[in-house]
């Protein structure tokens, strides 16, 4: 009995060693990595206060929120330290924020980009949509009443121990910007996170591309480690479908998950992505991957050529339509981390919806090409409960089960642009329609259903 109580007891401590092991190897620089780049995104892309980003960001983790921090305004850059390992990101100008994984900084710093030039127009002196000027009336048929209860609920805590932290809203009609309202130390011009909703701006940029005839979605995607093996059948369209086949794992709060190898330990994130192996016959199989869109972002790279690509989101797309507080994110190796890393104010996400309300056209002016939106809304025949179409996201519904949908409570019809944090753009295409939601939460007291509803009952039927 004492021979086995001590080989037991042997065993238990082995097993806390080996649990501190694991948890000292993969908690550290997941922890620094993401507090790292969340902080340094936030204080020099957003000009948020590093204090409300340990109150609000940080709280995803337990334990993030007391990690000690550094935020460097001469060299604009954020470390983050936790035991032994530090963590760091670097600020570089129209370029946003970017992690350091592998690289030294200063081979990231001595990158020649050609960085992207801001729009050169004043948009307070221009009509809605493509600027700011709105208009002084009031829609006939809107009861502006019920629009402001709902955008007001957005921004109350049902528990103030737990608040949601809605930083904006705002609310399209028929084109016309009918509500929009902010926190406090926010406003119309402040960029905020997109999160995944940068995957369906993924989703405009290959369209771009297509319409210029120098892509095609059938086409076996052009990934030069895929050309020798099985890989090779995986079509431009299997990635945009998040249907790749791929071996993937999406968690956010498994250290050890494809997610965080990527993320933060990986510079450069499309190869990393693209050396997954084939789990799945193509097409087959539906797993919401960000790392298919990264590989679509070196893609989008490769086509357009160094010279262009850091130009093409800014001159193809966001200037075009009045996006012009947006910005994208590179990773160390230079390629847009086009799955999550986008900011760009409420107005500007909206301006987005827009587009893909309107089938692409702005103004007159065809930006997607046609029948893309419909392409893109259609769902992905691996996608089961019909939620997903091409890096956007869909409330269709299982047609064996209508109760399984992706958004409890929305119409069926509804378009949506989902972002970590429950950052949202919803087009429902009937009411003419975009509802735009930014904002912090890690709690499911943010009912998005109630926000598109209540602004949908004020609405003329």
């Amino acid at each position: 009995m004492k021979k086995f109580l001590k080989y037991f007891i042997l065993s238990v401590v082995l097993l806390i060693v080996l649990v501190l092991v694991y948890v000292l190897a993969t908690f550290p620089p997941i922890m620094t990595g993401m507090a790292a780049k969340t902080m340094c995104s936030c204080v020099f892309v957003m000009n948020r206060e590093p204090q409300s980003v340990v109150a609000q960001e940080f709280q995803v983790f337990p334990g993030m929120p007391s990690l000690p921090y550094e935020v460097n305004r001469q060299d604009s850059s954020v470390s983050v330290k936790m035991f032994w390992k530090t963590g760091k990101a670097i600020y570089r100008k129209g370029l946003g924020c970017t992690l350091l994984a592998q690289m030294d900084e200063e081979q990231v710093r001595a990158q020649a980009i050609k960085r992207p030039q801001p729009a050169l127009v004043d948009q307070d002196t221009i009509a809605w949509p493509s600027g700011n000027q709105l208009r002084d009336t009031l829609l006939q048929g809107v009861d502006y009443s019920k629009i402001r209860e709902a955008v007001n609920q957005a921004f109350a805590d049902s528990d103030p121990e737990n608040p949601v932290f809605t930083h904006g809203v705002a609310i399209i009609y028929d084109g016309h910007l009918i509500a929009e309202q902010y926190a406090t130390g926010y406003d119309y011009n402040t960029r905020m996170m997109g999160w995944s909703m940068t995957k369906s701006i993924t989703n405009a940029l290959v369209g771009i591309l297509v319409k210029e005839g120098k892509l095609k979605v059938e086409e076996p995607a052009p990934v030069a480690e895929w050309k020798n093996d099985e890989r090779s059948k995986i079509t431009l369209n299997n990635l945009l479908q998040a249907s790749s086949g791929l071996e993937w794992s999406e968690s956010y709060f498994s250290p050890t998950a494809d997610f965080h190898q990527m993320f933060i330990k990986s510079d450069d994130k499309a190869a990393y992505a693209a050396s997954r192996k084939l789990k799945y016959e193509p097409g087959t199989f539906f797993q919401y991957s960000s790392g298919t869109t990264n590989i679509l972002s070196r893609i989008i790279r490769q086509t357009t050529g160094d010279s262009a690509y850091y130009r093409f989101p800014y001159e193809k797309l966001f200037h075009r339509i009045g996006m012009n507080t947006a910005i994208m994110e590179p990773d160390a190796s230079g390629t847009f981390v086009a799955s999550s890393y986008s900011f760009a104010s409420a107005r500007d996400w909206a301006r987005f919806g827009l587009l893909y309300l309107n089938d692409g056209v702005w103004n007159g002016e065809r930006i997607l090409p046609e029948g893309w939106v419909k392409y893109s809304t259609t769902p992905a025949p691996a996608a089961k409960a019909r939620q997903y179409g091409a890096q956007i996201w869909l409330n269709q519904g299982d047609p064996n089960d209508p109760k399984i949908v992706e958004y409890p409570g929305l119409p069926s019809e509804a378009l949506i642009f989902d972002g970590f944090e429950k950052n949202f753009v919803v087009i429902v295409p009937s009411k003419k329609l975009v509802v735009v939601r930014l904002g912090v939460t890690h709690n499911k007291n943010f009912s998005l259903a109630n926000l598109v509803n209540g602004v949908i009952a004020a609405l003329p039927h």
